[in-house]
């Protein structure tokens, strides 16, 4: 009797531990063939809130620039969002994206780089860049720096009147301002993303000629979209005159962690037009 109990709890405990892995494993984001058109892979492959709740940023910046652009096609803008979020930017694999910003860099600035043992331009992006905070209310963005040794060249050693914030226990200094709102996606012109706008940067509040004119309608024009993948976490892309540049990931743990009951019952907020998307479930 005593076997027999034995081996019903046994089988109970794997029986248990089998759910819980299902259940706790994270969903395969399916892709299609390359190149297939948005509106068709969305009807035949979209995506589940398991499959967003499974993604990452170093998820994301591990798949082929093909596999990126397929989520990001299959996303809707969500809220425009508000407050603090850390970034991280990654180039399109399988392309010499390293060379992208190479290009447009002032070769002053690239001397100082290499003195710093800083090569290749996605090292450059995560040592410069730890993300943007949001001001939703006032439709107005700045972006997060927390070293700005890289920029005195530009700077001039001139750091004075420069705005920071304490965000995760550290200052960042906050520069790069750029206009929000709503707009056509360059990639997916079926639905609307949030749009991050520098072209004119030096009409907005808290602008420094130097450097934020290197990002404005006088620089590199960028212009940055997003989507959202759930509450509190972003997919990005970056263009620059123009022509993408590179994709990019924002994420804020609190507002995701607050969004999470919400997102699962299929509460989610719009603020861009949507198109004719019906959420998967």
């Amino acid at each position: 009797m005593k076997t027999k109990v034995i081996a019903v709890v046994v089988i109970l405990v794997a029986l248990a531990a089998t759910l819980w892995f299902m259940r706790s494993r994270p969903a395969d984001v399916k892709f299609a063939a390359d190149g297939m058109d948005f509106a068709r892979l969305e009807h035949e492959l979209p995506l589940s809130t398991a499959e967003r709740e499974s993604l990452t940023p170093d998820q994301l910046a591990g798949y082929a620039q093909e596999q990126v652009d397929q989520i990001y096609g299959r996303l809707t803008a969500g809220p425009i969002p508000d407050g603090a979020y850390d970034g991280d930017l990654f180039f399109p694999r399988g392309t010499d994206g390293e060379t992208r910003l190479g290009e447009i860099i002032e070769g002053r600035l690239q001397a100082r780089l290499a003195s710093l043992g800083v090569r290749k331009t996605e090292s450059l992006g995560r040592l410069l860049w730890k993300g943007k905070v949001f001001y939703r209310d006032q439709r107005l963005l700045r972006n997060r720096i927390e070293d700005l040794a890289i920029l005195t060249p530009i700077l001039g050693g001139n750091t004075d009147g420069i705005e920071k914030l304490t965000v995760n226990g550290r200052d960042t200094y906050l520069l790069f301002p750029a206009k929000l709102y709503c707009g056509q996606s360059l990639l997916d012109g079926r639905r609307e993303s949030v749009i991050i706008d520098y072209a004119f940067t030096d009409e907005l509040s808290g602008y420094r000629e130097a450097p934020d004119s290197l990002g404005g309608r006088n620089g590199v024009r960028i212009r940055d979209e997003i989507r959202m993948v759930r509450p509190g976490f972003y997919l990005g892309r970056a263009y620059m005159k123009g022509v993408f540049g590179l994709n990019f990931t924002l994420i804020n743990r609190d507002v995701e962690a607050a969004g999470r009951s919400g997102f699962r019952a299929g509460d989610i907020a719009e603020d861009c037009w949507t198109g004719s998307h019906v959420a998967s479930r």
